[in-house]
């Protein structure tokens, strides 16, 4: 396979407290449909920007679930897959402290639902992928290490 391109997604590993925001993504979704997983999205390019990464999940947050985070986003890991059609994806997961807004599916064609869960909660549930929780435990890690 000789691809130049790929898709670049960002996901937000959410906290607030000791508790982390999940979704559950709809089945109408092309990839992974019905599976437990942070909010995020692809990377859109439309002009030249800076913090595109940032910018992106920023977005994707308020379009997916309508919350805010405070700016200091803390890269977590990066890792890669394919998508269900084989498609290759780069995906980036920030740590991001939850600042404002109720969660809720703004937009059930993406969320199907919203949950605030602890560490231990989502390492336990059998449907939550384990790529989910691999992230999560690096994000664990640094929310205990940070300061607020």
């Amino acid at each position: 396979m000789d691809r130049k391109w790929c898709i670049v997604n960002v996901e937000a590993a959410i906290y607030k407290g000791d508790k982390w925001l999940v979704i559950k993504r709809s089945e109408k979704e092309e990839h992974a449909p019905g599976i437990i997983s942070f909010v995020g999205g692809k990377v859109e390019l439309n002009e030249a920007s800076i913090n595109i990464l940032e910018e992106t999940l920023k977005r994707e947050i308020v379009e997916e679930v309508r919350i805010e985070v405070y700016d200091d986003l803390q890269y977590v890991e990066s890792k890669s897959f394919f998508t269900d059609k084989g498609d290759p994806v780069v995906d980036i997961v920030f740590l991001c402290k939850y600042k404002s807004g109720e969660p809720h599916c703004a937009n059930e064609d993406e969320v199907a639902g919203v949950f605030w869960l602890t560490a231990q909660e989502i390492f336990e549930d059998v449907n939550t992928p384990i790529w989910v929780k691999q992230s999560l435990k690096i994000a664990e890690k640094m929310r205990l290490n940070r300061k607020t």
